[in-house]
């Protein structure tokens, strides 16, 4: 699991997801905490760049290009990371090299995008409240069944952006799921949605 902007791998939605992931389907979960989240130390370049966001995002400049570009960069030091954290994970006995799902929104899809099309593990994903500003080229990989969702009055990524980006996947199977409501907003009931989705996919 990807966790949100500002939040950690403990974050109240990380572990109620996880905890009816585990209960209801059986599932093992992981979520770790991004760079400069959690329990991870402060990296002095992406405090740089945040600050340097915000000051640009105070002058008037457009919000969601800002996060794109801050989201690519953050990539290329998660996907490698997730791809050994998925190594260990799957080496315990408990676990073994089943099928893997991934859910990941707004941070969490921005760095989940790039992991799940590199990654042939995983078989299904739920990804949602991002764009497609950093993350078209990547989702063009994408060949998995996936389930996103999309907040329709979504106040830091353009509507426009995330139908993009649910229409650069490359999905065969692919469901669109646009609920009203701003970027933190998704309803509690598509947590029921996404057990039912990876209960299928994942068995």
């Amino acid at each position: 699991m990807g966790h949100g902007g500002g939040q950690h791998k403990k974050a109240p939605g990380i572990v109620v997801r996880a905890r009816r992931f585990v209960a209801e389907c059986g599932f093992a979960v992981a979520a770790v905490d991004v760079p400069g989240h959690g329990d991870r130390p402060k990296d002095e370049e992406y405090d740089r760049i945040a600050t340097e966001n915000q000051a640009r995002v105070e002058a008037g400049e457009e919000l969601a290009p800002l996060i794109a570009g801050f989201q690519a960069l953050v990539a290329r030091q998660t996907v490698p990371e997730w791809r050994t954290i998925l190594d260990a994970v799957q080496s315990f006995e408990h676990v073994g090299a089943g099928p893997v799902g991934y859910w990941g929104m707004s941070l969490g899809c921005g760095l989940g995008v790039p992991f799940v099309a590199d990654e042939p593990r995983v078989r299904a994903a739920v990804l949602g409240l991002g764009g497609a500003l950093a993350s078209a080229e990547a989702a063009a990989r994408i060949t998995i069944p996936v389930e996103f969702l999309v907040q329709w009055d979504d106040e830091r990524v353009p509507r426009a952006q995330g139908l993009a980006l649910f229409n650069a996947l490359a999905s065969a199977e692919k469901t669109l799921h646009a609920n009203p409501g701003k970027h933190g907003e998704v309803p509690a009931f598509e947590l029921d949605s996404t057990l039912r989705f990876f209960a299928r996919h994942l068995g």
